[in-house]
């Protein structure tokens, strides 16, 4: 067998070397992600950075550095693949993008203890657990400041529940009113209202990422006196 031929004892103890490092290090990522019952938890970010460093030590054996770093460069385009597949949009909101950067981040893990660089791959691991846990705090804080809608950059649309017959006269109007009040419009929608045929909701998406409320409250109240207008707001969702 060529394997009784080719089997070297020390390429051996550091494969184990590195896919054990990948494997604790991973392991010790993904047990923060189980215990906030994240969708990747603890074996699949062991798994990430596993394969990771199953992949760059194979290329390191056979090809060299030159081989590991070619290897790399595809374990970090790869790992974008996997990472989408946790990522969810729920209407303007979306979720998961934390949990794919920790996977991106057990894939570098890995690629480190394959690649032989047990102290980085450490050092890089404390660095991913303190960005999970210790930023917590900092995040908790800063989504408690108070939303200031004149220096915040977010998302702003006027919504009006319309008579079906005066969609089209107020599409028009929305968009010219709101235009002269200095707030372009991106798009305007109109959206069948549910168990009511004959309402609609007309959704005006303005290109400003930033608005004076007193200012944008006026003319929303003003949309809402128009004949067919049943109910004029504003709101904001902060963009991704």
């Amino acid at each position: 067998m060529r394997f009784l031929t080719t089997f070297q004892t020390a390429d051996f103890f550091d494969t184990l070397v590195s896919l054990a490092v990948a494997f604790v290090l991973g392991m010790l990522i993904g047990a923060e992600r189980q215990y906030r019952t994240r969708t990747a938890g603890l074996r699949t970010n062991v798994l990430v950075a596993v394969g990771a460093a199953a992949f760059v030590d194979l290329a390191m054996h056979l090809a060299g550095a030159d081989g590991a770093v070619r290897v790399i460069a595809y374990v970090v385009s790869g790992i974008g693949f996997l990472g989408a597949g946790v990522i969810m949009k729920e209407g303007m909101n979306v979720r998961g993008l934390n949990t794919a950067a920790t996977l991106w981040s057990s894939a570098a893990v890995g690629c480190c203890a394959g690649g032989d660089l047990v102290a980085q791959a450490v050092a890089l691991t404390v660095f991913v657990i303190a960005g999970n846990t210790l930023l917590r705090p900092l995040v908790n804080a800063i989504n408690r400041i108070p939303f200031d809608e004149r220096t915040s950059e977010a998302t702003y649309s006027v919504r009006l529940t319309a008579d079906g017959g005066a969609a089209d006269r107020l599409r028009e109007h929305i968009e010219k009113r709101l235009e002269q009040a200095d707030y372009p419009v991106a798009e305007v929608e109109v959206e069948s209202v549910e168990h009511a045929d004959d309402k609609v909701e007309i959704v005006a998406t303005l290109v400003s990422t930033a608005v004076e409320p007193n200012e944008l409250d006026a003319v929303v109240a003003e949309l809402g006196k128009e004949s067919g207008v049943d109910h004029a707001t504003w709101e904001t969702s902060t963009k991704d």
